[in-house]
């Protein structure tokens, strides 16, 4: 056993199972997680540096502010609810998150990010929303799955889609020869 799934098997949490279901890298999981946690932890931080703004009656910065506040509370208790252990439902919250698709995170992240920028366009709803806003980037890119091999790119991106095995090289030759010359090519010639 490597270092690695040591550290996987200690992170990982109760009743969850040891194969993973679907064919997201481990890096990728652990980055989505301690970027929403950093990221929730900051947008707290910067939600109250918002609401300090209420010194100077600037309304929307305030509105902002809790907006940004509530966001990175969500966002702590859904990746981090080891953090929050000291209400009640947060770990039955966050697995019933995490039997969601990654596509529902990336939305909801996304979601609720975007308006303590469009309240108070600062430094600080930029960076707080910011962060939660590149989690659900990062849970975005997790849902679209892993990518193809390289014979299924190339099948995709010839024009007739076959791919032919095993060229004069011995290796792999795809879409038509390289030889052939614009005329020698019926298709190129043949009206549409």
């Amino acid at each position: 056993m490597s270092f690695m799934e040591k550290v996987g098997s200690l992170m990982r949490r109760p009743g969850e199972d040891a194969v993973p279901k679907d064919e997201v890298p481990w890096w990728m999981k652990y980055l989505g997680r301690g970027l929403g946690t950093v990221g929730g932890g900051i947008a707290i931080f910067l939600g109250v540096w918002n609401c300090l703004a209420i010194l100077t009656a600037d309304v929307s910065c305030l509105v902002s502010g809790m907006w940004q506040m509530v966001a990175g509370f969500t966002t702590i208790v859904i990746e981090a609810p080891c953090c929050c252990l000291f209400i009640d439902f947060v770990q039955h919250l966050s697995e019933w998150v995490d039997k969601k698709p990654y596509w529902n995170r990336a939305v909801f992240y996304c979601g609720i990010a975007i308006p303590p920028f469009l309240f108070c366009i600062g430094l600080s709803s930029f960076l707080g929303s910011g962060l939660i806003f590149a989690t659900g980037v990062v849970y975005g890119m997790m849902s679209l799955g892993k990518k193809g091999s390289r014979e299924d790119m190339a099948a995709m991106a010839s024009p007739t889609g076959v791919v032919t095995h095993g060229g004069p090289t011995g290796g792999t030759a795809y879409g038509p020869p390289q030889d052939a010359t614009l005329m020698e090519d019926p298709d190129i010639w043949r009206p549409t």
